[in-house]
């Protein structure tokens, strides 16, 4: 292997020959030096792959030349070293490389060509749901229910492990995806071929950007993407702006890693740093762990932003050393970025780069808080929480409002819980959970909570036992370091037992509420509530019985499981009175700074990460029990309702068809701001009178077998059905929440599904109306092959989401923008009408093109294909056409 860019240097390693690092011919340029530091991640890649075919020369110029051409939408390539995939996201991809093997056949082509070409990683961590809790054999029940209910899934991905090179699966019940990386996976610096070059990779999930924390550039993309970018095409995109977050001061003593980063949340939302990377620098940086970092750069999604990074100092280098990686390949991993002048001293000014825009957060200022009742960049100072849930009930539905009538906001329902009456009113907590990586794959704030438990278990406070409590930690090590510290019992005193080893309650796989709790909620018309240490709490995500839902710190967690309510000022009130009649704050039980890292330094040692990693992948018996087919092309079973072959590729050629105008197309569904993916393709339960459920009960199935859309990825009959299925969708033509929506042509009111079913038999093409940051949350690309399913070519919306554009460029939907300015209202446009979109034969990246009304009215918008490459993947309808007639000419 030669490269122009490729620079002999001593050995890094003593027992190594001569190693190659890829790297500038000249350090000193002064464009290099001011580069952001996720920009030289970015250059490295480009130099690693530079040839004719890959990256040229130019482009290598281009990012050097950040600092100029930054505004002008100069497209670069990037390949990345990795990567990484859940379970969710996994099956489709495996799937489809199924399919698309079966289809290079069809054309003559070898189908083995269709094969990662680079390292990947499943980790299975979305199937397992809460069904059981508070037990000690909870863990144990919802593994083996999570295999029952998923084994023909894993046997699916079991083969697609032993038939796929360079893909290896890491088993269930063995963590998060995300934090399985940070602890496990990330190199920070990868040593291959006689090359060095920096770590960096892509996700099949939107909160990949956790490993940004630790020193490595990633981001979600949409499975479509990742598997092109598996099987060796680079992402094409354009040269990001990167804002500068500048870190000053440190945190207050009661102030948690969630609590800074839900701040930052709400900032960075108000900034804007859509489609941009954010780089973090600053001597308050220094002040943050890599787990602290980590919990900031997970929630990237969230402020809208493609990246979150963290360059590597010191601090990360320690933090492999903490997690058991070999030392030798640190002390190499340290060498080498101290040579191509990639290790950062974030006190050292003079260090800084240049940045697009600069903005500042005194990490001092930051307070104890939550976000909620409906999204994550809704913070609410922890004092503010009682006086902002009783406004938002009275408020009109919307982000803050559920439009309460005010003689009804003290509305009270008894009920009866395993032969005992409660009562439940507006606020009421009935989902309390520590879930998810952004925070358990911290040990400070998981310690704290195991602290503060003991305290709350000492002082003689209870959970009320029909509140759905748990723990499901994104790794073992998190289990070892609390039962070594002897806080585990507590938590389990206090109904936070250990349910799982996965996302669970953060994705909606939260199971069924006690009947008697959902029968007073429904009864009542309460908006009761969801606590979870979780990144999302979009309406309907969490739980259908959940209509509000915060976002908080894994203490403060417990904290409210044991008011019982979100309607408690806990500077004024007492949690609870013990049977001694005392009354206990809040304050009385909270741990200082100095107990959690007095623990934390005792219990968090290597050898914890040493002993569970090096099992990872074989401790799992019934994993390791699985029989796979071993055969290259996978045999199609036409009796499952989990795995089946998609039609994306049915009647798939050689030749290219030409574009042509969408004439008078419909519009199948109209939506105000932050639609989400979870609204378009919902991850959770399967609705008993859906079009899903109608159809898995046409197949011989029970409502206890029908699992979850999320786990029916592998089906496009459910997931077509399962579109804009959300319970909470609000569609402006509908009065009211719900999956359907008008056939204009009858003027029913449909489900979504038969509607778009009616269109598409009629051959009329549709389209959807959207607002601003259509398509935000999860990266998962059901998003976009379901409406592609239902016959959507294009969606009109105000500003897109990064990931979800991305998807829909590669399944051949067309995103359109309305011009600045102008929206749906300001043009005058119900849904209503016919809409013709002439594409003309020369397209280029972002053209305005024209949309005629059949009112006579036209105006026009833009076309966000954002670069030539997606403009090819649009004339062969899609990314997987695109690459199968690569593999198959």
């Amino acid at each position: 292997m030669s490269n122009p860019f490729a620079r002999i240097v001593e050995p890094l390693d003593p027992k190594q020959p001569l190693k190659k690092f890829f790297n500038l011919t000249k350090l000193e340029d002064v464009r290099y030096a001011r580069l952001p530091f996720s920009i030289r991640v970015l250059l490295e890649a480009a130099i690693r792959n530079c040839d004719e075919f890959l990256v040229k020369k130019q482009d290598v110029e281009n990012i050097l030349d950040w600092k100029v051409v930054q505004h002008k939408n100069v497209e670069v390539p990037f390949k990345p070293a990795r990567v990484i995939l859940q379970d969710f996201t996994g099956v489709p991809a495996v799937v489809d490389f199924a399919a698309m093997r079966d289809a290079v056949k069809k054309l003559g082509g070898d189908p083995e060509k269709i094969n990662p070409i680079c390292p990947a990683d499943l980790v299975i961590d979305h199937s397992i749901q809460v069904d059981f809790n508070r037990r000690s054999d909870s863990l144990q029940k919802n593994q083996d229910l999570e295999f029952e209910r998923n084994k023909e899934r894993f046997e699916f991905l079991k083969w697609g492990s032993q038939a796929f090179k360079n893909m290896r699966i890491v088993p269930p019940g063995s963590g998060i995806i995300h934090q399985v990386n940070l602890e496990y996976l990330a190199r920070v610096v990868m040593d291959q071929d006689g090359y060095y070059y920096p770590d960096s990779v892509v996700g099949t999930d939107s909160h990949t950007t956790m490993i940004d924390g630790l020193g490595v550039l990633g981001w979600g993309v949409g499975g479509i993407e990742a598997e092109a970018v598996m099987l060796g095409q680079p992402i094409s995109m354009v040269l990001p702006e990167v804002v500068g977050y500048k870190l000053l001061g440190n945190p207050q003593p009661l102030v948690t890693s969630t609590d800074i980063v839900l701040t930052i949340t709400k900032h960075l939302r108000q900034v804007g740093v859509v489609g941009k990377f954010v780089e973090f620098f600053g001597p308050g940086v220094a002040q943050l762990s890599i787990a602290d970092r980590a919990t900031i750069a997970n929630m990237c999604p969230e402020y809208g932003a493609t990246a979150a990074y963290f360059p590597v100092d010191d601090i990360s280098i320690g933090y492999l050393v903490q997690t058991g990686r070999d030392k030798e390949k640190v002390m190499c991993t340290k060498k080498y970025l101290e040579a191509v002048g990639m290790l950062r001293d974030f006190k050292n000014s003079s260090q800084d780069p240049d940045f697009t825009q600069v903005v500042e957060l005194d990490l001092h200022t930051v307070v104890p808080c939550c976000s909620g009742p409906k999204r994550p960049q809704d913070k609410v100072a922890v004092s503010d929480m009682k006086k902002d849930f009783e406004t938002c009930l009275g408020a009109k539905q919307g982000f803050k409002g559920f439009q309460i009538a005010p003689d009804r906001h003290n509305s009270v329902m008894k009920f009866n819980f395993e032969g005992c009456d409660f009562e439940l009113t507006h606020g009421s907590v009935v989902i309390a959970a520590i879930t998810s990586c952004t925070n358990t794959s911290n040990p400070s704030v998981m310690l704290g909570a195991g602290l503060l438990a003991k305290k709350a278990v000492e002082a003689g406070l209870t959970v009320k036992p029909y509140i759905k409590t748990s723990l499901s930690p994104g790794s073992g090590v998190v289990t070892y370091y609390l039962r070594e510290s002897g806080v585990m019992s507590y938590l389990s005193q206090l109904g936070f037992d250990v349910v799982g080893y996965g996302c669970m309650t953060c994705i909606g796989n939260s199971g069924p509420l006690p009947d008697s709790v959902v029968e007073a909620i429904t009864q009542g018309d309460l908006v009761a509530v969801g606590v979870l240490s979780g990144n999302r709490n979009f309406e309907g995500r969490v739980h259908p019985n959940t209509r509000a839902n915060y976002l908080a710190s894994p203490p403060l967690v417990i904290a409210y499981a044991i008011a019982g309510t979100i309607r408690i000022d806990f500077e004024k009130e007492p949690l609870g009175i013990n049977a001694s009649g005392k009354k206990i704050f809040l304050k009385d039980i909270w741990p200082t700074r100095d107990e959690i890292q007095a623990v934390e330094r005792q219990f968090v040692i290597p050898g914890m990460f040493k002993e569970v990693y090096q099992k990872i992948e074989t401790v799992n018996e019934a994993w390791n029990a699985l029989e796979a087919p071993s055969d290259k092309l996978y045999t199609w079973n036409p009796k499952s309702t989990y795995i089946k072959s998609p039609p994306f590729f049915d009647g798939l050629t050689l030749a290219l068809q030409t574009p042509k105008t969408i004439e008078g197309a419909y519009v199948l569904l109209s939506f105000g701001d932050s639609v989400t993916t979870d609204h378009i393709s919902p991850a959770g339960n399967i609705a008993r009178n859906s079009p899903a459920a109608r159809y898995l009960t046409s197949r011989g199935l029970t409502p206890r077998e029908f699992n979850s859309y999320g786990s029916r990825r592998g089906n496009d009959a459910v997931m077509a059905r399962g579109t804009f299925a959300n319970i909470r969708l609000v569609n402006k033509f509908i009065d009211k929440q719900g999956p359907q929506t008008i056939h204009f042509p009858s003027g029913e009111t449909l489900d979504v599904f038969d509607a778009a079913e009616r269109y598409k038999q009629a051959g009329h093409p549709l389209i959807v109306l959207a607002g601003k940051e259509y398509g935000a949350g999860s990266s998962r690309d059901w998003a976009a092959k379901g409406p592609f399913l239902l016959g959507v070519k294009a969606v009109l919306a105000e500003s897109y989401e990064r990931i979800h554009r991305s998807n829909l460029v590669g399944m051949g939907v067309i995103p359109l923008q309305y011009l600045p300015g102008e929206d749906a209202a300001t043009l005058g446009l119900t849904g209503r009408e016919r809409y013709t979109i002439i594409i003309p034969e020369k397209l280029k990246p972002q053209m305005n093109i024209q949309i005629k009304l059949d009112t006579g009215k036209t105006f026009h918008a833009i076309m966000r294909f954002d670069t030539d490459v997606e403009l090819t993947y649009f004339h062969n309808g899609g990314i997987l056409n695109y690459m199968i007639r690569k593999m198959a000419s």
